[in-house]
């Protein structure tokens, strides 16, 4: 089975009949079957700053992670610095006079033993029983911090599927980050409370389960909070609007992959720190249903993007023409150490919390390599990809 076909049958059309385990056609959502793309080669490295600038290596060439830990990439004095801008990464220290992130949340209770994915871990959050899977690194460099990397998954997925569809192990192995996929609690109509119909209680108890996981984890591994970023699909992109409007001072970035504000959906507010945001959809054939489609996913991607613009968010808008479908990355080359979904995790890893307002690796220059020609900065910029290019 290729991938576009488990992503078709699994991804979220947000406005589905009923509220059960359904694929975009309102039939029940097909196994998680994914196909995992292979592990990467055993000499890949974590991603640098935007500017590919190399990581301190140790003694047996790979990269230093305790020493970037430990400071030893010497931290700037000022963030609005052009040059400390343009080397921002997660794996480099925090300008000693860049803004920082909430203090970590607490837990009112005593964590659970944080199961080994792809098993899941439970917890009582705001008094229900919740769920989550936690992909770490198979190992973990002494003094290491790592990024936390939240990935809520669509209406007619799982966290496993999201796990597998991702390939979040590899990903986590090589780029060098903690991956906290929850399960949904099974209340909401579309999973997640992102309807202008749910009542602030609710929209306000999923956000408290964020905080109750990222406690957890922190509390048993090793996590760099100046970089914890929130990536959803779907239904899981709808909601990641609105937990990034609750919790923009403990969020350093965020991802929507078809997702968007407005219509049925809970709009964007105002946010204390200007996160930076990459925001992508299918084109102008992604929404649901085809025939008379009630969720336009590009429209709600624009709204969003708006919204973004108008508080001052940096923004990169990326489009392709595969309509609900998975984003047509390129595979990487035989023997490339690159991974299929690197334009995600390289955008969470090159903007820490502390960049300033507006501010980004990428402004000003050409975007790494790892991003498709359909990508640019700002909002309304992209070059969608051609409606003659086949999708995968």
């Amino acid at each position: 089975m290729n991938l576009r076909a488990v992503w078709a049958a699994l991804l979220l059309a947000a406005v589905a009949c009923g509220g059960g385990n359904r694929g975009v056609d309102g039939a029940p959502a097909s196994s998680d079957t994914a196909t995992t793309p292979p592990a990467p080669p055993a000499s890949d490295t974590p991603m640098s700053g935007a500017t590919d600038a190399a990581v301190p290596l140790d003694a047996a060439g790979s990269p230093d992670a305790s020493a970037a830990a430990d400071g030893a990439l010497s931290p700037p004095n000022d963030p609005n610095d052009a040059t400390t801008i343009a080397s921002a990464s997660c794996s480099g220290a925090t300008p000693s006079g860049g803004a920082v992130s909430l203090p970590l949340p607490a837990y009112a209770g005593v964590c659970p033993t944080l199961a080994a994915a792809p098993a899941t871990t439970s917890m009582t959050s705001s008094g229900a029983q919740r769920a989550f899977i936690v992909v770490r690194p198979t190992t973990v460099a002494p003094g290491e911090k790592l990024p936390v990397v939240f990935l809520w998954h669509w209406l007619g997925g799982s966290a496993d599927a999201m796990v597998s569809t991702l390939a979040v192990q590899a990903a986590a192995n090589a780029r060098r980050f903690i991956g906290v996929v929850p399960t949904a609690k099974g209340d909401a109509l579309f999973r997640w409370p992102f309807e202008a119909s749910q009542t602030q209680a609710r929209v306000d108890e999923e956000a408290r389960f964020f905080d109750d996981m990222l406690a957890c984890v922190a509390a048993s591994l090793p996590v760099n909070k100046e970089c914890v970023s929130s990536v959803g699909v779907s239904a899981g992109a709808l909601w990641t609007s609105q937990l990034a409007t609750l919790r923009s001072e403990r969020l350093a970035s965020m991802v929507s992959l078809s997702g968007g504000t407005g219509g049925i959906v809970r709009g964007w507010s105002t946010t204390p720190h200007r996160l930076p945001a990459l925001v992508l959809w299918g084109g102008s054939r992604d929404m649901y249903p085809s025939q008379l489609p009630i969720m336009n996913f590009e429209s709600a991607s624009h709204n969003l993007e708006s919204a973004l613009q108008t508080d001052g968010h940096f923004l990169l808008e990326c489009t392709h023409n595969c309509g609900h479908a998975v984003p047509p990355f390129d595979a990487p080359a035989p023997g490339s150490s690159a991974l299929l979904f690197d334009p995600i995790w390289r955008f969470v890893l090159d903007h820490p919390y502390w960049l300033p307002t507006s501010k980004s690796p990428y402004a000003g220059k050409p975007l790494p390599a790892a991003y498709p020609a359909w990508c640019a900065q700002g909002h309304g910029s992209a070059t969608p990809r051609p409606s003659s290019a086949a999708c995968p």
